[in-house]
């Protein structure tokens, strides 16, 4: 393709609303295009890297026995509500209506139609197992789309599902794709690593985070160099404290002017925090939005609550969940804005760290203002409507597995895999027939790549101060030939030349043939990152041209066929 023709249009300055590298640098090549905030637009060399990943998936899909297909992305209510999803999906499900008022979604996800088309078209074991994928755009109305790609209100995703007889053959459908991912992943030119995660609104009962490593990234990951244990923290286990045989020590009310937070009301009692309990006070809301009662939550004082554990705990959904407002929270159960503790709390469910259980003489809310109470003990003093673990493991905390100290990474989602089993055939009567004529139910599994996050998880990890630096699997084109002088008759026909010969060799080559400066012809290669750059300047009458890799400094003079040659094998064998 030569640059004198593409519809391309590079940017000089950062664009304001641009925080990340990815975003930055996607904008400043042409590459996407924004058209409201979290929706954007492919531009031609956008759109050839997309397609580049999706060949790389569908190639190792391809090679499990996975069949594509593609479904529409307008889905009818009616099968969200048999699966139970319609409320539980909450409003980032983009919900419209027809001029007849029946209710749709744009698909956020697809497990309900693909469950909708297994049920009508298997009756046998006979017909198992199945994988069927698609990929195809997706909607979610995220709160705050940001950074570009990463979250975005629109977007293109890879979504399979695996359909068996049982829970063996879901187990060899799961590693399938687990091996796939490794394999796509590791073609996109990723460092990834495979985490435990939390099912979310998917469902299901495990779940394995597919998660490019990244500063940038909004996963957290809790990992351990000492064992295989690795996890999102929303997901990570943690190790309860060990219990201790104090004595219970009466209660005492002491008076605390002024400590809501447990900071000061250790300060003030000259006690570790560890000794203290934290109350953290919630509302919950019915399908209609309506208040459904209250939640207090209690853990360690030194401890952080983590949302997702418990949301689970509730088993409700992430949206029907916020902060209580504590004066109104008062008036309903009796607690006290900062100085709420687990002792006396009426008309709400109570939720306790498995942790406190086994702690003795800690100190918490009085429910009384100004007022604490010390030596407070569970299963004496309170007790919990739930008992689980709550807590958030943080960086340092004992591995659940071996004990070492974990260590936290950040990085981006770039696919998923769950294990439904039969969450979604049972609730929506997805059966075959077995070998003895009597209805089973069929176990599924899930399996999710974002297409558009991975472009934008390849730019974070492999770009410098100049622009992207393409892994050669996924550049929009291998080679790019710069050059020089259009004008000048030698230089254009050494150009053409190494051009049409690699064109022939089946190298995907840009010809820069504009009739630009030299200095912008080559701060736009940089910036587009095409992963060999060939110029043709001024020996080109000798049949010398310089030879440059995108990912290194060095430069070199070769021979015009030795520089084509070489191209030709460096595409060949990282494409």
């Amino acid at each position: 393709m030569r640059l004198s023709k593409m519809h391309i249009k590079t940017l000089r300055e950062v664009p304001n609303e641009a925080e990340i590298a990815s975003h930055i640098l996607l904008l400043r090549t042409g590459m996407i295009r924004k058209l409201v905030s979290g929706v954007y637009g492919f531009m031609p060399l956008g759109w050839r890297s997309v397609r580049k990943i999706e060949n790389i998936i569908r190639e190792e899909m391809d090679a499990t026995g996975a069949q594509e297909i593609l479904m529409s992305a307008v889905q009818p209510a009616e099968l969200w509500q048999e699966s139970g999803r319609w409320f539980a999906y909450g409003p980032e499900m983009w919900r419209v209506k027809d001029r007849n008022g029946r209710d749709f979604c744009l698909g956020p996800t697809h497990e309900e139609v693909f469950t909708d088309i297994i049920r009508n078209d298997v009756s046998s074991y006979r017909q198992l197992p199945l994988n069927l994928y698609q990929i195809q755009t997706k909607y979610r109305d995220e709160a705050r789309p940001r950074f570009g790609l990463m979250r975005s209100r629109e977007f293109i995703m890879k979504d399979a599902y695996s359909f068996d007889k049982d829970y063996a053959g879901l187990d060899k459908s799961y590693d399938e794709m687990y091996k796939a991912y490794e394999k796509i992943f590791t073609r996109c030119g990723l460092t990834f690593r495979p985490v435990e995660a939390d099912t979310g609104a998917i469902g299901g009962s495990n779940s394995h985070e597919f998660t490019a490593l990244s500063e940038v990234g909004e996963s957290e990951i809790a990992y351990c160099e000492k064992c295989s244990m690795a996890a999102t923290t929303e997901k990570a286990e943690c190790v309860d404290a060990p219990a201790e045989d104090d004595a219970m020590l009466p209660l005492e009310e002491v008076n605390t002017p002024g400590t809501k937070t447990i900071e000061e009301v250790a300060n003030f009692l000259g006690m570790d925090q560890s000794r203290t309990i934290k109350a953290l006070l919630f509302v919950t809301y019915d399908e209609e939005g309506k208040e459904n009662g209250y939640v207090a939550a209690f853990v360690r004082g030194d401890r952080e609550l983590n949302m997702v554990k418990l949301i689970n705990a509730l088993n409700i959904p992430e949206h029907s969940i916020e902060f209580a407002d504590e004066a109104k929270m008062s008036q309903a159960t009796g607690c006290v804005g900062g100085f709420t503790g687990p002792i006396g709390l009426h008309d709400c469910k109570i939720v306790v760290d498995s942790e406190l259980v086994g702690l003795k003489n800690l100190c918490a809310g009085a429910n009384k203002e100004d007022y604490h109470v010390k030596n407070v003990n569970y299963g004496r003093d309170y007790e919990g409507d739930i008992v689980t673990d709550l807590k958030l493991l943080k960086e340092g905390d004992p591995c659940p597995v071996c004990g070492a100290p974990v260590k936290h990474a950040r990085g981006i989602e770039v696919g998923q895999v769950f294990k439904l089993g039969t969450k979604y055939s049972e609730s929506m009567g997805a059966t075959y027939k077995d070998e003895n004529q009597k209805d089973q139910f069929i176990v599924m599994g899930c399996y999710g790549i974002g297409v558009t996050r991975t472009l934008s998880a390849v730019v974070e990890q492999h770009h410098d101060e100049n622009g992207i630096i393409w892994p050669m699997s996924v550049a929009p084109y291998h080679v790019i030939v710069t050059l020089v002088k259009p004008e000048d008759e030698e230089q254009a026909a050494v150009a053409e030349k190494i051009y049409n010969d690699l064109m022939k060799a089946g190298v995907e080559v840009l010809l820069d043939d504009r009739k630009e400066r030299p200095g912008v012809k080559f701060k736009d290669a940089d910036l587009l990152g095409i992963p060999v750059r060939i110029t043709v300047g001024k020996r080109a009458g000798e049949g010398i041209v310089e030879y440059k890799l995108r990912r290194e400094e060095e430069k070199s003079e070769k021979a015009v066929e030795d520089a084509i040659k070489d191209a030709i094998a460096i595409v060949n064998a990282e494409k």
